[in-house]
């Protein structure tokens, strides 16, 4: 059906482990703290690169503004499920999670302003039902 380096396995292999992550997140600050949580999920996370990366050819490619931005993607992602797994203790996943998962907005906002990418007026205007989605999911009753 799809050949195996395509795109679309794997994104759709990422959708279901995000949904498995939010869903084993909110599990997880059910029982322990979010600095706890958090630990573990990098214990997890070292875990699971120490098996992908343990064969014999890997090599760590080294330039400095890759490692500088691969760093940045460590340091905005762990803080990122920090504040999401405090979030979690303190409202509903159900809310919580599809807000958050509005965050390719701030990526696209910057992808336009900061790498001059343009946006056709579909995307625009799906950026701004993003928005609209936003105030509307953020309302209590």
């Amino acid at each position: 059906m799809f050949p195996i380096n395509s795109w679309l396995i794997y994104t759709l292999l990422a959708l279901f482990l995000y949904g498995l992550w939010g869903f084993f997140s909110k599990l997880a600050t059910n029982y322990v703290d979010p600095k706890s949580a958090l630990i573990y999920e990098v214990l997890g996370a070292l875990i699971v690169g120490l098996v992908l990366f343990s064969n014999n050819g890997f090599r760590v490619r080294i330039d400095n503004l890759g490692v500088f931005y691969a760093i940045g993607v460590g340091v905005f992602g762990t803080l990122a499920t920090f504040f999401f797994f405090i979030a979690i203790t303190k409202g509903s996943i159900s809310i919580i999670l599809p807000l958050t998962s509005l965050y390719p907005i701030v990526t696209i906002l910057l992808s336009v302003f900061l790498l001059k990418e343009s946006l056709s007026l579909k995307q625009s205007i799906g950026i701004l039902l993003a928005l609209v989605a936003i105030v509307l999911c953020s309302m209590t009753d």
